[in-house]
């Protein structure tokens, strides 16, 4: 990995099945990498703090904020932004049909953020209980829903209900 004092660094890191080599200032944040370096911009920036969640992917299958992780320390890492959940040919994956389906967004800000820990959470436990997925999205902040609906959708998504 070149090093310059004035550039920083230059990176490679997979995202969403696609690798990526960019040269980035090493102060530069992971979710700036993502939505002003690469255009993916349904990774939201919130509150730059890690407090909200809206920014959340999973790097190397793990949610995270990415508003609390350097694009340095992506090097060599895979990450999944919301971009990468649909299939193919554009098809809304299973979760995010629940989601549509049990009215889980409103103005839509947060929703990246929820599916992405939510989709950390169906990965690791295809069946959450309601009470597993209030765990799981403890670190995400919605102003619009109230939360009940996000819940039942993915609830109902790791219960196969969402057609």
């Amino acid at each position: 990995m070149a090093v310059t004092p004035t550039t920083g660094r230059t990176i490679s890191v997979e995202i969403n099945g696609t690798t990526y080599e960019r040269e980035v200032p090493a102060s530069r944040l992971l979710v700036h990498f993502l939505r002003d370096d690469l255009d993916l911009t349904g990774t939201h920036v919130g509150c730059d703090t890690g407090s909200c969640g809206a920014c959340t992917v999973q790097l190397d299958g793990q949610a995270v904020k990415s508003c609390s992780v350097l694009a340095v320390q992506a090097h060599g890492t895979s990450v999944r932004t919301v971009e990468g959940l649909a299939g193919k040919d554009g098809e809304l994956n299973a979760l995010q049909r629940s989601f549509h389906e049990h009215h889980g967004l409103q103005c839509g800000y947060c929703t990246p953020g929820m599916l992405m820990s939510a989709t950390a959470l169906l990965e690791s436990n295809p069946q959450p209980t309601e009470h597993d997925v209030k765990i799981a999205l403890q670190g995400n902040i919605c102003r619009c829903t109230g939360y009940w609906n996000i819940i039942e959708a993915v609830v109902a998504a790791g219960q196969g209900g969402a057609a």
